[in-house]
């Protein structure tokens, strides 16, 4: 898992390549959510910015607004989730991803937190 990294938000980014990476929820965010119904995503050659809205996700109990963790365009669009929401609460970190993009700026991966770093975040807002 050290490829993940994570949002305050409870977005994560996996690193794919040198300037490509695939964006989705974290486990915690897709349990916290419940049953997921719906997913709006950013469509493919949109732009994304850092910790701006990127779309929503709503669930049996609530909508909740989706933040990019990083600023890039738009590559790919996993549409099976949108098509199957509840891939998300199956598949979290792994099928469960939502969107590739292009990063502009690599630095901006150390705005984030690596995942034991998110394990304390969690402990601390419990």
């Amino acid at each position: 898992m050290k490829d993940y990294k994570y949002s305050k938000e409870h977005e994560w980014v996996k690193i794919e390549s040198d300037q490509i990476v695939a964006i989705g929820i974290s486990p915690h965010a897709a349990d916290t959510l419940g049953d997921i119904v719906f997913v709006e995503l950013p469509e493919i050659d949109d732009s994304v910015q850092q910790f701006e809205q990127m779309g929503e996700i709503e669930s049996v109990k609530a909508v909740s607004d989706l933040f990019s963790p990083v600023t890039g365009k738009v590559v790919e669009v996993n549409n099976e989730v949108i098509d199957q929401p509840e891939k998300i609460n199956e598949e979290a970190e792994a099928g469960g991803w939502m969107i590739k993009v292009v990063l502009s700026d690599l630095s901006e991966l150390e705005n984030l937190m690596s995942e034991s770093e998110y394990k304390q975040f969690l402990e601390t807002e419990e």
